[in-house]
């Protein structure tokens, strides 16, 4: 067995290993009697049928599969022995099959072997940083208030009127040569884009008009987006939307007893969001300073799955939403590649931070009491839209209730250091 050896940072050494052919004979042969064990022929018992016999049985796909299985841990090992390395046993070794024939004997692969991290931890206490204002202005619960009367209104059809800004209609454009009825959107008015909005204003029900349309470049019909054309464009339906009266009646449908009560609870409720959003903030700042205080060096098998797990959900979403990764990637101005470099990026200070915040909790020697725990569940089960117990039953099993304490010890530790900060209010103009 040959060796090579290539130090990629002081937490990943990557082994470029080449098997003897003995050994690649001798794995293949171990795999044959693993697999035999599962085939039954008429006369014999379970692996005792002559080999010739069963190889013919076995499936070739799985043969190389048990085969690579078999070769590869004790390669491994004997690798990690030669160079004297000491494994992070809480990280898995990513290998990379390059070249396994039994024809030849040959066998040919890359492991990455995941070092423990280095963590070097910086000066924590006396961190500087910038507390931002929580009060709650006038504006904002009006603002608030406003959204509620949204989520609250209702629509009625319109049948008297030609539209009006705001309205919501039914609309349905043909292109002039084009075949079929045309496509039928649901649009507000003053929401679409100029022509077509221009066109609208004071049409009403079963009227139509014939336009020129300059379709903008995000259109949503893809074959229209950034053309001209011309349409005939007609209202099917129209409805205007009505907004609940702020008055008594409005207040006690959310379970409040007047004007008063809902704004009161609505400024304590706004409250509370700033204040959550000022501390992800502030322990984003301290952890950053932190971080650049300290020497912190992790194996690439620590943060590679998380980089590509957050990538394989952002391409999820844009193809539930009917885009590519590369559209997705072009509106934020990048390459798909720069994408995925930016992800890597964000996950090696996403792990980094991690092992800074366990090393404080450890320094300083703290303790998660039950109470601790049961507030950081609900307020996940909050984020969750969960019941609590409904959560923890979900987080045991799929074996993550380890999440549930790193983040109470998160929690923790960004309030010792916000406690211990440097902190400074900004001054405002």
């Amino acid at each position: 067995m040959t060796i090579s050896r290539e130090d990629l940072n002081p937490c990943t050494v990557q082994l470029t290993i080449t098997c003897e052919p003995s050994e690649v004979k001798e794995g293949f042969s171990r795999a044959t009697k693993q697999l035999s064990k599962k085939i039954r022929l008429p006369g014999f018992r379970p692996g005792h049928a002559p080999r010739a016999m069963v190889e013919q049985y076995i499936d070739k796909e799985d043969l190389y599969g048990q085969a690579a299985d078999e070769i590869l841990k004790p390669a491994i090992n004997k690798a990690i022995e030669q160079e004297k390395l000491a494994p992070d046993p809480s990280q898995r070794i990513a290998v990379d099959l390059k070249k396994l024939d039994q024809e030849t004997g040959e066998m040919e692969f890359v492991a990455k072997v995941p070092l423990p991290p280095v963590v070097d931890l910086g000066e924590y206490k006396g961190l500087p940083v910038e507390m931002q204002e929580t009060d709650v202005t006038d504006d904002e619960i009006e603002y608030q208030l406003e959204e509620l009367r949204k989520r609250r209104s209702t629509r009625e059809a319109i049948t008297d009127r030609g539209t009006q800004e705001g309205d919501v209609a039914v609309v349905n454009i043909k292109i002039d040569g084009k075949e079929g009825d045309g496509r039928t959107f649901m649009t507000v008015v003053g929401q679409t884009f100029p022509q077509l909005d221009k066109a609208l204003i004071g049409m009403k029900v079963e009227e139509m008009k014939h336009i020129d349309l300059a379709f903008p470049e995000n259109f949503q019909e893809k074959d229209w987006a950034g053309k001209k054309h011309k349409a005939t464009v007609s209202v099917n339906s129209l409805s205007a939307v009505t907004l609940p009266e702020l008055d008594e009646d409005f207040a006690k449908s959310l379970k409040t007893e007047n004007i008063d009560d809902l704004r009161a609870r609505m400024k304590d409720t706004i409250g509370h969001a700033k204040q959550e959003m000022v501390r992800e903030i502030v322990n984003a700042q301290l952890l950053d300073t932190l971080l650049e205080r300290s020497t912190v060096h992790v194996p690439d098998n620590m943060w590679e799955g998380l980089a590509a797990r957050r990538l394989q959900e952002t391409a999820l979403e844009q193809q539930k939403a009917g885009k590519t990764m590369e559209q997705y990637a072009e509106e934020n101005g990048m390459t798909v590649e720069d994408l995925a470099e930016k992800w890597n990026e964000s996950a090696q200070v996403h792990v980094k931070r991690a092992l800074l915040i366990r090393e404080v909790f450890t320094r300083e020697k703290m303790q998660l009491s039950n109470a601790e725990l049961s507030e950081e569940l609900v307020s996940m089960a909050q984020e969750y839209e969960m019941s609590p117990e409904d959560l923890l039953t979900l987080l045991r099993k799929n074996n993550q209730v380890e999440e549930l304490h790193f983040r109470a010890i998160a929690r923790k530790v960004g309030e010792f250091l916000a406690e211990h900060a440097d902190a400074k209010t900004p001054v405002t103009a």
